[in-house]
């Protein structure tokens, strides 16, 4: 994309607007606190959605400005939104984890009307199975696992290990090929991680877990535990499990097993070191046909593209500093869907690929 520079064109007060937001935007957020305060949001910027990272010259003067990637906005006015699904009827379903909405919402396919299906608390993870049934990772309301129809009803499914080894934060969640749900826990109660500063997250204690639960028996085993934050979840095309552990910034890798996990491995680390916060890392994850991981950069305000081998090979630069999730489009569309909570969008980029299918 390129700009004329000519002082005081509409084209330079547009790229302008977008260079002030960037400045006032902070890439620290804590939005789980309802005074959190979020950067302005021009129209410019909400309607183009461009973020500029390199300098160049034009007309004897640099301005921040080129390798702009544009995406649409494709729902905006949204709170915290993260877990997106699309249904089988081609509409969507996401939650909004702000403590004014804690709800499990209902989009269109195009995106201009919505619905409440029900509220929760403050609900974090999404999926669905084949039988069109949502199970949802509920963080507070109290930390569980639920089942609910898309006419609003839910159940508590699940509420830990056993009574006395109850859930801290149900994350993120998925089916794997065997028929078993996979579920994150962060690994600690949401007042208290709402109660820490930005700064101090990336170094809290957490002991973040891996669940297998078995939706026939509701029998839940943990897999593994003492990891740094878990949360994004996913299944690969090779089988194996994919987990993210945001303090760290780190993708790890299992192979799964009859009676639970083989060791855990390092796959990636997503850290880009240009960028600055403390607690920033991965956060929910996809992947593409092409055999690459998409994965939400929380605080880092991309899309990490990670390579079969765990390389970085793209970062899809977004309107936003916080993307939670992605969801792949209709297949043929090689759209990329990502809930952003520092703006609170729902954006949608052009990917060379579409989804790999999801089991449930």
């Amino acid at each position: 994309m390129r700009w004329r520079a000519a002082q005081g064109t509409p084209r330079t007060r547009r790229v302008q607007t977008a260079m002030e937001f960037m400045r006032q935007t902070t890439i620290n957020l804590n939005p789980d606190r309802p005074e959190a305060t979020r950067g302005p949001v021009p129209e410019v910027v909400s309607s183009s959605a461009c973020r500029f990272w390199h300098h160049v010259r034009r007309c004897g003067r640099e301005m921040v400005a080129a390798r702009a990637e544009c995406a649409m906005i494709f729902v905006g006015d949204l709170k915290n939104p993260e877990g997106p699904v699309r249904l089988p009827d081609g509409n969507w379903a996401l939650v909004e984890m702000h403590p004014d909405r804690g709800w499990v919402l209902y989009l269109s396919a195009d995106g201009k009307s919505r619905r409440v299906i029900a509220r929760t608390g403050r609900p974090n993870g999404l999926t669905i199975d084949r039988n069109g049934v949502l199970w949802v990772a509920e963080s507070v309301n109290p930390p569980s696992l639920l089942r609910m129809t898309l006419d609003g009803k839910f159940e508590i499914f699940a509420r830990g290990e056993s009574p006395d080894q109850p859930f801290l934060f149900p994350n993120d969640l998925v089916f794997g090929p065997d028929g078993y749900l996979y579920m994150t826990d962060s690994g600690i109660r949401i007042v208290d991680w709402r109660a820490l500063k930005p700064a101090e997250r990336a170094k809290a204690t957490v002991d973040g877990k891996v669940f297998r639960i078995d939706i026939r028996t509701r029998r839940v085993q943990r897999l593994d535990a003492g990891l740094r934050f878990a949360n994004g979840i996913v299944f690969g095309p090779d089988n194996h499990l994919y987990v993210a552990t945001t303090q760290d910034g780190n993708v790890l890798r299992y192979e799964v097993r009859a009676d639970g996990l083989g060791p855990r491995k390092l796959f990636a680390n997503i850290r880009d070191d240009r960028k600055t916060g403390d607690f920033r890392g991965p956060d929910g994850m996809k992947f593409g046909l092409d055999g690459n991981l998409y994965v939400a950069a929380v605080n880092q305000g991309d899309v990490t593209v990670l390579d079969r081998s765990g390389r970085v090979i793209n970062r899809i630069q977004l309107a936003g500093p916080g993307p939670t999730n992605v969801c792949f489009g209709p297949e043929g569309s090689k759209k990329l869907y990502v809930t952003e909570q520092g703006i609170g969008n729902f954006e949608v980029h052009d990917v060379p690929t579409d989804g790999f299918p999801l089991y449930g």
